[in-house]
């Protein structure tokens, strides 16, 4: 890939990590409306928290006033860490019954309250003939486009299920987005996005191809290690261009499960490396050039993503890795700068020049520095890791990180 290209993708990854995740925003309002076919006051029951429809949607499992001040306990039927449904103290505030409510959330059992700090939502209810229009306002602080966007989108499924469920007395889960098709459907939207910068014939749309089933497998990978974790469900979703985000089923209950989770990537793709590179010297040997040259691009592809993804960088894997096995910052620092350099000796063993194991580096600061403290912080620290685990998960990063770097040098072999 020339070096013109490589920068254009380079930045254009960055300026979207920063536009998602880092650009402050400040408070905003999202706000939809709808027009839906039923009365004010039966709409008012489902709207409602504390309403007999209150559960139309299977999110409220049951709702209770704390005083009469407008205080209540509501319990979801989201799962968290204990595998317990979360539940959540809010204030209702501006109720004008069968027309209008504002709250915010006081404090749940899955997230610290920081969290709400900022956050209020309302529903107003407006009759119009025989149908009624429903608005939802959610007001928060943001950095990122990237939760607001989720809320818009959030909001606007919930209008188009309640529109259903008034018209049908049925509410259907999930959606389009997440179905397996759609997500297909976004890996090959992704690999055409990527097809220009390793060039417009056959090879390079191979290329885009190969790099999109790396990303997959990577985040199977993740999917796997939610499931072992005992998470009831997983799921992957493919962001164009940026690759792939793997989400289990609850929040995260241990370090060891974070580091476990974050490992499992890489770790997971590491017993491919092996076959493919014995499959490439098969094909070799018995006279099939173009197939040995097409696994070895792979085994490098392979290699090559997940050993960058095990980088000391906060959001990346080994950033994850580190954090939950390192006891202090002291060893968090030895061990970020001993991977770091490893990873840099890596890429000048496979023939990297100097300048970009620099612009390497430099870039990897840079998302380090753009994705710091973007988690969002759980109601109550995560359950301690054993010594035991703590070598255990050390002595995994290494060997994965190993395999992954002889698959670097082999395929760099091959390939020059």
């Amino acid at each position: 890939m020339p070096p013109i290209v490589t920068a254009i993708l380079v930045a254009s990854n960055l300026g979207l990590i920063f536009l998602l995740m880092t650009v402050p925003l400040g408070l905003r309002t999202v706000r939809l409306s709808r027009l839906v076919a039923m009365d004010r006051h039966s709409l008012w029951q489902a709207l409602w928290p504390l309403g007999s429809d209150a559960g139309w949607s299977g999110e409220i499992l049951s709702a209770e006033a704390l005083d009469g001040k407008g205080l209540a306990r509501i319990v979801l039927s989201w799962e968290g860490r204990d595998g317990e449904p979360i539940e959540r103290r809010s204030q209702f505030e501006e109720v004008v019954e069968g027309s209008h409510f504002s709250m915010r959330v006081i404090e749940d059992t899955a997230l610290d309250a920081s969290f709400w700090a900022n956050y209020r939502e309302s529903v107003e209810l407006v009759s119009e003939g025989g149908s009624t229009r429903v608005t939802f306002r959610q007001t928060d602080r943001y950095r990122g486009v990237a939760f607001l966007v989720f809320r818009y989108f959030a909001m606007r499924r919930e209008l188009g299920k309640l529109q259903r469920w008034a018209r049908t007395g049925q509410y259907r889960k999930g959606g389009w987005f997440e179905h397996p098709l759609s997500q297909v459907g976004f890996a090959g939207l992704s690999a055409l996005i990527l097809w220009p910068f390793f060039g417009l014939h056959l090879g390079g749309l191979a290329l885009a191809a190969i790099l999109t089933s790396v990303v997959a497998l990577h985040e199977l990978g993740h999917m796997a290690a939610f499931r072992l974790m005992g998470h009831s469900k997983a799921r992957m979703i493919f962001i164009p261009l940026l690759g792939g985000i793997a989400i289990g089923g609850r929040p995260y209950d241990s370090r060891f499960e974070v580091a476990f989770v974050a490992l499992m990537g890489a770790g997971f793709s590491a017993f491919l490396v092996p076959v493919v590179i014995a499959a490439s010297t098969l094909a070799g040997a018995e006279g099939h050039r173009l197939a040995a040259m097409l696994l070895a691009t792979l085994a490098g592809c392979v290699a090559l993503f997940n050993i960058g993804n095990l980088v000391p960088v906060w959001k990346f894997d080994g950033g994850q890795v580190l954090r939950q096995i390192c006891p202090g910052p002291i060893v968090l620092a030895l061990a970020s700068f001993f991977l770091l350099s490893a990873f840099l000796v890596l890429g000048r063993q496979a023939g990297f020049s100097s300048g970009f194991l620099l612009a390497a580096g430099a870039i990897f600061s840079i998302l380090s520095l753009l994705t710091v403290g973007s988690g969002v912080k759980p109601r109550h620290e995560l359950k301690p890791i054993r010594t035991i685990d703590r070598l255990a998960m050390a002595a995994a990063l290494l060997a994965v990180f190993a395999i992954h770097g002889y698959g670097v040098l082999w395929a760099s072999a091959q390939l020059t």
